[in-house]
């Protein structure tokens, strides 16, 4: 016979194909079988076959998993039997249990491979055994499978980053899988990432605090002791400050160029930092503690000797660019100092001291300089040691005369003219105890009296080879004038004398005839007042109007008002007899009022003869 099919089923129906061994003498007629249990009892009578006795045998066994014998013989024409022959019918339809699955707790590393431990020691098992396991690993991009041998450890090799999933199911003797064990495996093979908080931009005038802070997206950095997370910080290569977790915070102290080198670990062993491979790059602190040397220079321009100047250095983060100042009090008290403009260029502090401004005396001066930490340095020396201190006036001091010109005499303090001249006003600047001064601007300020227009008036001249300057002053109304000279890089300012220029009013007056008769036809007395920059001030201005006859002074006997224009007119009537045959003088007299920019003036006087 040749035997049934080998090996566990999980099918109840068994086909056997049986032959005569090559020796056997007889001929069959008839063949026979009979099915056993395992403990050797049979199952029900034998089964005789005699029709196509060469065809496969089915056999079904009963429904109870387990191992079965058949045995097969066959009958000759006279009914003996032959020899038996016997086979083995294995049938399991039990699917085994789901097998323990045990999986690393932890975080796997990119190059760590997983293992995976499978245990079905503590289940029962199917009468067919286990014969091995499938396993099937899903990571998001598919999924694979793979026949294990029983063993109870698999390696899965490496496994992407992130969370893969494997499901493993048992497969019985008969090979009927189990239902699906799942186990999950967590690789993480990123490096945390590192940051560095509290380095300052630029340079610090003191320590720094800076605090590493580690980030890892996957396995995270929560503190689990010696083994786990750590963040830490090393500065210029000395032992580094570490803390479990995520953050870790050091003092950077003393001037100069610090590195400062980060390193961390997350909870997969994933390493950044100094101590990975390649290592990131150190974060630089700069710190300045130290005040920069500050000094004047050694002596003073003796072409400006109002040019303040001092020198800023400093060994680490250099002078300031934009900051400092310079700054003076009188010499020998505790006064406030008073800081002057002063302007920063390129680790120099220059100032220019209007020193016609204050009174003559000693100055003390401090400088104040900064570097680029912020550090600030003071010097009230010059670079050779001795104390910066001036005495005022630092410059050469000039003198001003100035007036009205007055032909062979020079100049005068004060001129009278009528409106309607021109005057010239002049003078010249001398270095006092020296010689004069040339090509220097004097300014010619002159202030009108109260109601000219414009109230003040300013004009510049320059000095000639001599020192000498002068103008002509254009007609207009009484005024104050002064020349002013600003002073230079090497001369004090000065100021001339106030002159003043009184100006009379002009007022014309005309009568309509240079007769009258007593009781006849008014003669008409018209005029004007002249309002050279002052137009709006004629308006309403009194004029009085006077007369007199040989022997007489003068009498008013009217007094009309000006219009917008300066124009007058009134009509008078001769009605007394006593004045035929008289020359009479009549004439216009302007006062002036407040507000008028004129001194009091009268017209030239006109004749009328009455008859």
């Amino acid at each position: 016979m040749n035997g049934g099919e080998e090996g566990w089923r999980p099918e109840r129906s068994f086909r056997l194909t049986w032959g005569l061994a090559q020796d056997s003498p007889a001929t069959p007629s008839a063949v026979a079988h009979r099915l056993y249990d395992g403990s050797g009892i049979p199952v029900g009578p034998p089964i005789t076959v005699s029709d196509e006795i060469d065809a496969p045998l089915d056999i079904v066994v009963p429904p109870v998993p387990g191992i079965y014998e058949i045995e097969v013989w066959f009958l000759d024409a006279d009914g003996n039997a032959g020899p038996r022959a016997t086979a083995m019918l294995r049938f399991d339809n039990v699917a085994p249990p789901a097998p323990h699955l045990e999986a690393p707790a932890h975080w796997l590393l990119g190059t760590e491979p997983a293992i995976l431990r499978i245990d079905v020691s503590a289940l029962p098992h199917p009468p067919s055994g286990i014969r091995g396991y499938a396993v099937s690993l899903n990571h998001g991009v598919g999924s694979f499978e793979a026949e294990a041998s029983g063993e109870d450890t698999v390696s899965l090799g490496t496994l992407p980053e992130g969370t893969n999933v494997v499901r493993v199911a048992a497969i019985s003797g008969a090979g009927l899988r189990s239902e699906a064990a799942t186990a999950t495996f967590r690789v993480d093979a990123t490096r945390p990432e590192l940051s560095l908080q509290g380095v300052p931009s630029g340079w610090s005038n003191e320590p720094v605090q800076v605090t590493a802070h580690a980030r890892d997206a996957l396995s995270g950095m929560a503190p689990s002791g010696p083994t786990g997370p750590f963040t830490a910080i090393g500065v210029d290569g000395g032992a580094p400050t570490l803390a479990w977790g995520d953050q870790v915070g050091a003092w950077v102290t003393g001037s100069g160029v610090h590195e400062v080198e980060l390193s961390g670990r997350d909870a997969a062993g994933n390493v950044a930092g100094a101590e990975a491979q390649p290592p990131q790059a150190p974060a630089i602190v700069r710190i300045d503690e130290d005040p920069p040397k500050v000094a004047f220079v050694p002596a003073q321009d003796s072409s400006e000797p109002e040019r303040l100047e001092a020198t800023v250095t400093d060994a680490l983060s250099g002078p300031s660019p934009s900051r400092g100042s310079i700054a003076l009090r009188p010499a020998g008290t505790n006064a406030r100092y008073q800081e002057l403009p002063t302007e920063v260029v390129a680790g120099r502090l220059i100032a220019r001291w209007d020193s016609d401004a204050f009174p003559h005396g000693k100055y003390e001066f401090i400088a104040s300089g900064f570097d680029i930490a912020g550090n600030l340095g003071t010097g009230t020396a010059r670079d050779r040691g001795a104390r910066m201190v001036l005495v005022n006036p630092v410059k050469a001091q000039a003198s001003l005369e100035s007036g009205f010109a007055v032909r062979g005499r020079g100049w005068q303090a004060a001129k009278r003219v009528r409106l309607g001249r021109g005057v010239r006003f002049g003078g010249r600047l001398r270095r006092l105890g020296g010689g004069p001064v040339a090509g220097q601007e004097i300014t010619v300020t002159e202030t009108f009296g109260t109601g000219a227009e414009p109230r003040q008036r300013a004009t510049t001249v320059r000095t000639g080879a001599d020192g000498a300057f002068s103008l002509r002053l254009a007609p207009g109304p009484s005024r104050e004038v002064v020349a002013t000279y600003a002073g230079s890089r090497a001369l004090t300012r000065t100021t001339g004398e106030s002159a003043n220029l009184t100006t009379l009013a002009a007022t014309r007056l005309r009568a309509s005839a240079a007769t009258a008769r007593v009781g006849g036809r008014p003669i008409a007395f018209s005029g004007r007042v002249a309002a050279v920059g002052a137009k709006r001030a004629v308006r309403g201005l009194p004029v009085e109007l006077q007369f007199r006859y040989p022997g007489a002074g003068w009498r008013a006997f009217r007094t009309v008002e000006a219009d917008a224009r300066g124009r007058f007119r009134y009509a008078y009537r001769f009605s007394d007899d006593d004045s035929r045959g008289v020359r009479f003088q009549f004439r216009a007299y302007v006062k002036g009022r407040e507000g008028w920019p004129y001194e009091p003036s009268a017209s030239r006087p006109v004749q009328v003869t009455g008859r």
